[in-house]
C-alpha cells in the first residue's frame, strides 16, 4: 500500500501523460522507497525495468542489462560488449513494444557508471538521438547514490543539459504519514510512542516497515538495533557507501558535525574534520544537504558565508549516541535505558530535531502558513550586566514578528519555574535589543502535552503541542 506521496505520484502521471517523450530523475537516501514508489505508481506494468549491480564491472553491469532484456522478451537480443550497443539493443526492444507509453526504469542507475564505461556517453545518445525523436517514451532513472545523479545527471554540462523533464527528491515521511502508515499495519502505537520511534529512526519508510506490533516499541528497537543479529546494527556502513562512492570524506564530516549540537560553520568544519577547505568541500556538503542528512541554515543578522550546518538525520545521530562505541552485548539495552540519564537527554535533543524537521507543521498551528517567513537560530554572547542568550529556532515572519521557538520534551505537561521564566524573558530581551524593537518577539512553548498553567505562563504567546505536528 502507498502512503502518502500525492505530489511525486502526481508528477509521474502527468509525465506519463504528455504528448512528448519525458525525462524523469528520482533520487533520494537509500530505504526512503524510490522503487516501491514508481512501481506501484504504475502498477508493476513497466515496458522495461533494470536494476544496476552494486560494485560489480562493465562486463557484469553488460550481462545484468542483457538479462535484463530477455527476461522482458526480447529473445533475439545479441550480448552487448559496451554500452552503446547495449542502449542500441535497448531500442530495437522499444521499437517492437506495443505499449503506448514506453515506461523504462532504471534502477540504481549510478552503480552502472563504471570508470571508463562509457556509459554517460551512450546514456546521452540513446535519449538524445534515439528517445527525442519520438513521443511515446518515458524514462525513470533512479538512485540512491544521490550525488551521482545530482552531478552526473541534473547538473550535466554535456549532451544530457537541461535534458531531465521531470526532478523528484523523494524525502522522508512526515510524522502524519509516519501514523497513517503505522495504522495501516496495525502498530497500535500512541502518538508519543510513533514520536520516539521518529526521534530513532526518522521518516525512513523501510525502517518503519521491520516494526513487529506483536512487540512494543522498546523491544523492536532493541531487536533491530541491539540484538547480535539486529538488521540495522550494521546498517551505518551500508546507509553511507550505497550514497557515495567514496564515503570515507563524508563520514569525516558526518562524525564531526556529530559533536556539535547546533552545527559548525565550514571554516570551523574543515579546521575540526582536517578537510581542506575547496571547492570539493562545498560539494560534499551540497550532497548531503540534497540527502536530507545535515542542513544549512544562517543565524539572524548573519551573512550566508557564515552559515551553519548541522547534523540533522535522526538515525546517524542514534548511531553515534548509542550503538557506534556501545560496549554493551545486552540484547535489551534499549528497554533497560530507559529513564536513565543518557536517554532522557537524548529525548530532549531528539524532539528538538523533531521540531526542526517539521517547521512547517509549526507555522501552520501558529496560523503563518500564509505569510513569508525564515527559520534562523540566535545567539547572543553574555556580557558585563547582561546573561547570553541562544535560540534555537527562530522564524522571522514577513508581518515583524519574531518567534522564539522553545522545544521541551516531558511525558507530562511541562512546568515553567521561575528560573526558566527568567531565561525566556533575558531571550526575548535581548534579541528584542538586537533588532532595536523594530519586530515584535513573541515566546511559543513546542511540547509533547502542553504546558502546566502557573503564575509563570503570563509570557507565553502560543502553545504548540505533539499533536500540531501530525498536521498533513
Amino acid at each position: 500500500m502507498l502512503i502518502g506521496r500525492k505530489e511525486e505520484i502526481r508528477k509521474l502521471k502527468e509525465a506519463y501523460e504528455s504528448e512528448y517523450s519525458e525525462f524523469v530523475a528520482v533520487y533520494g537516501r537509500r530505504r526512503v522507497g524510490k522503487t516501491f514508489l514508481i512501481r506501484e505508481t504504475f502498477n508493476y506494468q513497466l515496458t522495461f525495468s533494470h536494476t544496476g549491480l552494486s560494485k560489480k564491472n562493465t562486463r557484469s553491469q553488460l550481462r545484468e542489462f542483457y538479462l535484463s532484456l530477455k527476461r522482458h522478451g526480447d529473445k533475439d537480443t545479441p550480448s552487448p560488449s559496451n554500452w552503446q550497443e547495449a542502449f542500441d539493443c535497448l531500442s530495437t526492444f522499444l521499437e517492437n513494444s506495443s505499449d503506448k507509453k514506453k515506461v523504462v526504469f532504471i534502477d540504481e542507475m549510478p552503480w552502472m557508471d563504471a570508470p571508463r564505461s562509457g556509459f554517460l556517453q551512450a546514456l546521452e545518445h540513446f535519449w538524445n538521438g534515439w528517445a527525442t525523436a519520438r513521443k511515446d517514451i518515458l524514462l525513470i532513472i533512479c538512485g540512491s547514490a544521490s550525488s551521482w545523479i545530482i552531478n552526473k545527471i541534473l547538473k550535466n554540462h554535456g549532451g544530457l543539459h537541461n535534458r531531465v523533464s521531470t526532478r523528484i527528491h523523494l524525502k522522508p515521511f512526515t510524522l502524519n504519514e509516519c501514523e497513517e502508515y503505522a495504522v495501516s499495519r496495525k502498530l497500535g502505537m500512541s502518538r508519543t510512542q510513533l514520536a520516539e520511534a521518529y526521534m530513532i529512526m526518522g521518516g525512513v519508510p523501510f525502517y518503519w516497515s521491520k516494526l513487529d506490533r506483536t512487540k512494543s516499541l522498546a523491544q523492536n528497537i532493541d531487536s533491530l538495533f541491539f540484538s547480535t543479529d539486529g538488521e540495522f546494527r550494521h546498517e551505518f556502513d551500508e546507509l553511507y557507501a550505497s550514497l557515495f562512492q567514496r564515503p570515507e570524506k563524508y563520514l569525516k564530516i558526518i562524525e564531526t558535525l556529530a559533536t556539535k549540537k547546533a552545527g559548525l560553520t565550514r571554516g570551523e568544519l574543515a579546521v575540526k574534520s582536517g578537510l581542506d577547505d575547496n571547492g570539493k568541500l562545498s560539494q560534499m556538503l551540497e550532497n548531503l544537504s540534497y540527502c536530507g542528512f545535515i542542513r544549512k541554515y544562517c543565524h539572524l543578522g548573519k551573512k550566508v558565508k557564515d552559515a551553519m550546518y548541522q547534523l540533522i538525520d535522526n538515525y546517524t545521530l542514534f548511531y553515534y549516541q548509542f550503538i557506534r562505541n556501545n560496549p554493551s552485548t545486552d540484547d535489551n539495552y534499549w528497554t533497560k535505558s530507559i529513564g536513565r540519564p543518557q536517554y532522557n537527554t537524548w529525548c530532549g535533543l531528539a524532539f528538538e530535531r523533531l521540531c526542526l524537521l517539521h517547521t512547517r507543521q509549526i507555522k501552520a498551528a501558529l496560523g503563518i502558513s500564509g505569510i513569508l517567513t525564515h527559520v534562523y537560530s540566535w545567539f547572543a554572547a553574555p556580557s558585563e550586566d547582561k546573561q547570553g542568550a541562544q535560540i534555537d529556532m527562530l522564524i522571522e515572519r514577513a508581518d515583524n514578528v519574531l518567534d522564539i521557538c522553545e522545544m521541551k520534551y516531558s511525558q507530562t505537561p511541562y512546568a515553567i519555574t521561575s528560573g526558566y521564566r527568567n531565561t525566556l524573558l533575558n531571550k526575548a530581551g535581548r534579541l528584542s535589543d538586537e533588532t532595536a524593537g523594530k519586530q515584535a518577539v513573541h515566546i511559543v512553548m513546542v511540547t509533547v502535552n502542553g504546558l502546566v498553567r502557573n503564575q509563570y505562563t503570563d509570557i507565553i504567546n502560543n502553545e504548540i503541542t505533539l499533536e500540531d505536528l501530525f498536521r498533513p
